[in-house]
């Protein structure tokens, strides 16, 4: 009985994780947004509050290096602050790689990316660094 339990526990942590789920490769950098997005998850009650982030994908979809915050503006102390741009870094740490189609993955390798998380909207996308 103690092992049943275990695994409906188990099951049950297993099922309220937050992962990507694409039935195909991402043929947009639209949807490889959409897909870092899926697993951003803003600190609670941090009001008003965004981070940039800089980072690159090689052309498997795994990150070049850790993404690099470029902006940050977040309402709150130091901690709050840590908290929210590591929350941002995580999403993007948890979402990829990313799959991509080969037209995609053939253009993308090492470009400079940056993404916008804040606080208040789920549907920032991507936009290559200049």
């Amino acid at each position: 009985m103690k092992g049943l339990k275990l695994i409906v526990c188990c099951s049950a942590a297993i099922t309220l994780i937050p992962l990507p789920i694409h039935a195909e490769p991402l043929t947009t950098m639209d949807e490889v947004g959409a897909a870092i997005m899926s697993c951003w998850n803003p600190p609670t009650g941090v009001e008003k509050s965004a981070v940039t982030l800089s980072f690159s994908l090689k052309s498997d979809g795994s990150l070049v290096g850790p993404p690099q915050s470029t902006s940050i503006d977040v309402a709150g102390d130091e901690t709050v602050r840590q908290q929210f741009v590591a929350a941002a870094m995580d999403a993007v740490d948890r979402c990829t790689p990313v799959e991509l189609s080969p037209g995609l993955a053939q253009g993308i390798g090492g470009n400079p990316f940056t993404m916008e998380f804040t606080s208040s909207d789920k549907a920032q996308t991507l936009s290559p660094s200049n």
